[in-house]
């Protein structure tokens, strides 16, 4: 159950869905940003509009734009998001290795590889409680709702303390009476992404590769790819540790074209980097990486 923070019939989470709506603009990126439908984020406005009884945007065919009042409120939001950054940091100010320490990742990544391994570090440091948030959502370091990220890709925030960690390799993989219906010359289907993961760089390549070709199957989530691929839907990219760790019985099969790969950074507020318990967590993680590098590229 979620335990709502109201100060005077406030809701803090109306005030969390208005910011984030500010900065992007649209109910649909703001929904996909917050992993949560558009009612979700259009109830949340209305919600704080008629507590405060005024209208905080114009709604526009080209999304929302701040009214007068808006941008009144966006002031006090603004020094709320403060505030309460101010109080959080106060628990960083020990020295002890317990505590909580908050890990945002991948879904996949989360769940294929991470957690598998987190075994030794809870020996090692059983006072320290981890919270791993996995989804396609991008947390904001800057705000709290993490404190450290594993992200793809270089990072372009010069205020976080950036290591890259991995660097992700990727295959063809189908069922063995998949690929045996290839041999005797089946043209491939493919397996892919829905249309709102066209921004996944997986997405990009599989469209740059082969837009031409039939998908039979698609979906968000690698996991699903991967179980349609055994299922024999078709031939899927997916990440070489998931197929080693997970899914012994698909193969690699040859379809042509350079393979795409993914960095993996790992990212840390600088001025979380020296508490203990975030370093603990950040230095077992990378020495990790580094002893998985066979799995993860290879």
């Amino acid at each position: 159950m979620t335990v709502k923070k109201r100060t005077a019939g406030l809701d803090w989470e109306d005030v969390r869905y208005f910011a984030a709506l500010v900065r992007h603009g649209t109910l649909s990126a703001t929904a996909r940003s917050m992993a949560v439908t558009h009612a979700t984020v259009s109830r949340r406005i209305a919600s704080l509009e008629k507590l405060l009884g005024c209208t905080l945007f114009d709604r526009r065919a080209k999304g929302y734009r701040l009214t007068t009042d808006g941008r009144a409120v966006l002031e006090d939001a603004n020094s709320m998001d403060k505030a309460a950054l101010a109080i959080l940091r106060r628990s960083d100010a020990g020295t002890e290795l317990s505590g909580l320490v908050r890990l945002a990742a991948g879904r996949v990544l989360a769940e294929r590889f991470l957690i598998d391994r987190l075994g030794t570090f809870h020996e090692r440091y059983p006072a320290i409680d981890l919270e791993v948030i996995g989804g396609s959502r991008v947390v904001s370091l800057a705000k709290r709702e993490a404190d450290i990220a594993l992200r793809y890709g270089s990072p372009k925030d010069s205020e976080l303390v950036a290591r890259r960690v991995a660097t992700l390799t990727f295959g063809l993989y189908a069922s063995p009476s998949y690929r045996d219906r290839l041999k005797n010359g089946e043209p491939p289907a493919l397996i892919g992404f829905d249309d709102d993961s066209d921004f996944v760089p997986e997405a990009k390549w599989l469209r740059r590769q082969f837009g031409d070709r039939r998908f039979s199957f698609r979906t968000n989530s690698q996991t699903t790819q991967a179980a349609a691929a055994r299922a024999g839907y078709g031939v899927a990219l997916l990440p070489k540790y998931v197929v080693r760790s997970h899914e012994p019985g698909l193969v690699q099969v040859p379809l042509g074209g350079r393979l795409p790969e993914r960095e993996v950074w790992l990212l840390i507020r600088s001025d979380l980097q020296r508490v203990p318990r975030v370093k603990a967590v950040a230095n077992y993680l990378a020495e990790l990486f580094r002893q998985e590098r066979q799995v993860l590229g290879g």
